[in-house]
């Protein structure tokens, strides 16, 4: 499995804003620090305070950014320019903090019908905003970050500078009622800066996800942020479906390894309840793009069903390596699954474990555990 570049998930299953994002790239693994350094840089020492800290909504727990504003300062578009390129921020951070004030700026002004020059952002205007931004750009830059993704955003009375900030970049939107305003015009910015034209789940090798926790209160009031590799080689893979009730289970057990033989990443079969009362099976087949006629082929002409089912998908992998260990029962491969390039599990791998079992006249569950309790001794796993 080759990795690609570092890239950065945004879920936002229920909205976004700035202070979650911050919180959630905290949570992912980015330094706190850097937020200070992000004050400091700005020179806002006299009118902002954070205070970073753990909080649930639900069963949903993460870290909450809270960027306090002392003596609130409102300042025009031309200012919060000011701000941030006389600030000592990397020119990668302040190029996007740019961006992202100026799509705030744009359709400020074009709702107001007010130059650029004049506009007060009102809320928008603050010293918050620009930690807002500057913070999150500066922690994606922080954990090298070069690509952005993003999922659909659900709007639920979102105002109309969120929308036209939005425009054109791309977003699916989904339509929810929550009574509240779920994706806020500073954390539209963030995304339409960074993830344009890249709004959908890609293949990654997960090294950490992190959760941001919202002001509102409710239930599952947060963001996620995946962090990790993408995957170049495999960017998606479509799922072949069909229903089976006609059909001996020992032909579908053939079947399965068939289709294995022949190419398919994964093979399932589910009982299933069919028409007319009929017991049966639904048979997926997960299979790399470039295999899905072959196999939906070898389906049709090898089982008893009529016609197959195709929905493309993604799929996010743990890296993986197999190694051998050394056991009472001499060396013995171990699958290890790893995130951020660190050991977090170990399986034994089955057909060596059953080898030793059978040739040793020892139980398989025995053996599954003493491979596995000498892997993680091994590899330092807790």
């Amino acid at each position: 499995m080759k990795k690609g570049p570092t890239i950065a998930y945004f879920d936002c299953f229920s909205g976004i804003s700035g202070d979650m994002t911050l919180g959630a790239l905290v949570d992912a693994g980015a330094d706190r620090a850097v937020l200070d350094a992000a004050v400091e840089a700005m020179r806002l020492g006299g009118e902002v305070t954070l205070e970073v800290r753990r909080e649930s909504r639900g069963h949903t727990a993460g870290t909450r950014v809270l960027v306090g504003v002392e003596d609130r300062v409102e300042r025009t578009v031309p200012a919060l320019r000011a701000v941030v390129e006389e600030s000592d921020a990397p020119e990668v951070v302040k190029a996007r903090a740019l961006d992202a004030i100026n799509r705030l700026a744009r359709v400020e002004a074009q709702i107001h019908g007010v130059p650029e020059s004049d506009l007060h952002l009102h809320e928008l205007g603050g010293a918050d905003t620009l930690v807002d931004v500057v913070g999150a750009f500066w922690l994606l830059h922080s954990l090298e970050v070069e690509r952005v993704y993003a999922s659909a955003l659900p709007m639920s009375r979102p105002g109309p500078a969120t929308l036209r900030i939005l425009e054109g970049t791309g977003i699916t939107l989904l339509a929810e009622d929550r009574g509240r305003e779920l994706v806020t015009p500073t954390g539209a910015s963030i995304l339409a800066t960074v993830a344009t034209a890249a709004f959908e789940r890609p293949a990654m090798a997960l090294r950490r996800a992190g959760y941001g926790i919202g002001t509102d209160e409710s239930p599952g009031n947060a963001l996620a942020v995946w962090i990790g590799d993408e995957v170049a080689s495999e960017t998606g893979v479509t799922l072949i479906e069909t229903n089976l009730d006609d059909m001996p289970p020992n032909l579908i057990a053939a079947l399965v390894e068939d289709l294995m033989t022949a190419g398919a990443l994964d093979v399932t079969v589910v009982p299933a309840l069919m028409k007319k009362g009929r017991p049966g099976h639904v048979v997926a087949v997960m299979s790399a793009p470039e295999m899905v006629a072959a196999l939906s082929e070898y389906l049709l002409r090898h089982s008893t069903t009529l016609g197959v089912r195709l929905t493309r998908t993604d799929r996010v992998l743990a890296a993986r390596r197999v190694v051998e260990v050394q056991t009472p029962y001499g060396l013995v491969r171990v699958k290890v699954k790893e995130l951020g390039e660190r050991a977090v599990d170990v399986a034994p791998e089955y057909e060596d474990c059953r080898r030793i079992s059978r040739e040793r006249g020892l139980d398989l569950r025995e053996v599954m555990l003493v491979v596995t309790m000498a892997a993680r001794s091994e590899l330092e796993l807790a």
